[in-house]
């Protein structure tokens, strides 16, 4: 069976992130670029692959995986010699899963409630998420120790993390582009030389 990594892909989609991580691992993999324009991802032959016809997806010796953090969280352990994920027996692995599914859980519904001006629900607490400010606020006392979200150690929650943060920056989220803290983390990303090789080729 083969090594490679079919990645189903649309660079103006989430897919980017995981373009980021396959490099970040050195992953070989094959592109397969899908138009969403004209609805390639709603076509039989990838349905087959991911029935909610969304991007990204990967296949991997066999197997498929689809949304975002299980992709980037699959990559990591399938690729232990990047170093991008603390071993299973390792303190820093609870802190890890807890950036790495934060970004899904927590900041991207908070982030679209956001820009989207909904109401806050109430009563307060009802949702998982919280409320945007909260969310802020966690991500500012996690990256304030820096340089990455497990402190030295430069992860693949970073990845995540980093990615979308950068992506709400430039769509104007709020409160965002006004704190050093996020501003700078977001800038050791984009310098990575596996982020950059990620934007030489979209």
């Amino acid at each position: 069976m083969s090594d490679e990594i079919v990645f189903y892909s649309n660079p103006r989609s989430r897919a980017l992130i995981v373009h980021w991580m396959l490099e970040e691992v050195g992953a070989k993999y094959r592109t397969v670029t899908l138009d969403l324009q004209k609805g390639e991802q709603r076509q039989p032959d990838y349905l087959a692959i991911n029935p909610m016809g969304k991007v990204p997806a990967i296949v991997h010796r066999g197997n498929v995986v689809t949304e975002t953090p299980a992709i980037i969280a699959y990559l990591a352990d399938a690729f232990p010699d990047a170093g991008l994920a603390p071993a299973v027996d390792d303190p820093a692995r609870g802190p890890y899963y807890r950036w790495l599914f934060f970004g899904g859980s927590c900041f991207e519904p908070a982030l679209l409630d956001k820009m989207m001006k909904r109401p806050p629900v109430e009563p307060a607490g009802m949702t998982g998420h919280g409320s945007y400010e909260d969310v802020l606020a966690s991500l500012k006392t996690a990256l304030t120790p820096g340089p990455y979200l497990l402190g030295e150690r430069f992860s693949a929650a970073d990845v995540y993390i980093g990615s979308e943060l950068g992506w709400a920056i430039k769509f104007g989220a709020p409160g965002l582009d006004t704190e050093p803290v996020i501003t700078d983390y977001v800038s050791r990303m984009a310098s990575r030389p596996a982020f950059m090789r990620t934007i030489g080729q979209t």
